[in-house]
């Protein structure tokens, strides 16, 4: 059953790993680099002022500095732990896809798929109450951890295990936010 799952993985990886082309490398490059995302994230920190305050804002940024350093941790545990090949350094597959970026840590799980869709998750539920298109934090995940395929960096379980692990911590992070919010804070 694990080899069927396995391979049902790598033909993805195949498949959509094969639907990229030299033109959208470049484009591909840039929206794997986490720095190329802070005007995303300056806009966000400007909604939770708008919304939040200097203090409550701050306060709110301590707390998603501790989930994204939690689901990295997490995130590395699993990769040592199983040791799982990135496609671009397995050699029963490397030389049928496209290597537009190498590293040489191991895949599973994605990093940038459980910080991005944890960081997501944990904003959505602060910020869902005042702004009514906030679902669309979500596109951010999609997209970056989408490009960890394209370049032939993560399997597609690697990239749906990082969301899975993600969200959980998301909304994990969101309970114990409220807790605090709620015992030391709204008296």
């Amino acid at each position: 059953m694990l080899d069927k799952i396995l391979s049902l993985d790598t033909g993805l990886l195949v498949y959509l790993n094969g639907l990229g082309s030299e033109t959208y490398d470049g484009l591909w490059l840039m929206i794997t680099k986490q720095l190329n995302w802070i005007p995303l994230f300056l806009v966000l920190l400007y909604l939770l002022f708008k919304k939040l305050g200097t203090k409550q804002t701050l306060y709110l940024l301590l707390f998603v500095a501790v989930l994204i350093a939690f689901t990295d941790q997490v995130t590395n545990l699993f990769k040592n732990g199983f040791q799982r090949l990135r496609p671009c350094n397995n050699p029963e597959i490397n030389s049928i896809i496209r290597l537009v970026k190498t590293s040489n840590s191991y895949s599973f799980f994605s990093g940038h798929a459980a910080n991005s869709m944890a960081v997501s998750t944990f904003l959505y539920c602060i910020l869902k109450k005042y702004y009514k298109h906030t679902i669309f934090l979500f596109l951010w995940p999609l997209i970056f951890a989408y490009s960890r395929i394209y370049l032939g960096l993560h399997y597609p379980i690697d990239i749906l295990t990082g969301y899975v692990f993600g969200m959980l911590s998301g909304c994990t992070m969101f309970k114990i936010y409220q807790y605090i919010q709620i015992k030391y804070f709204s008296k």
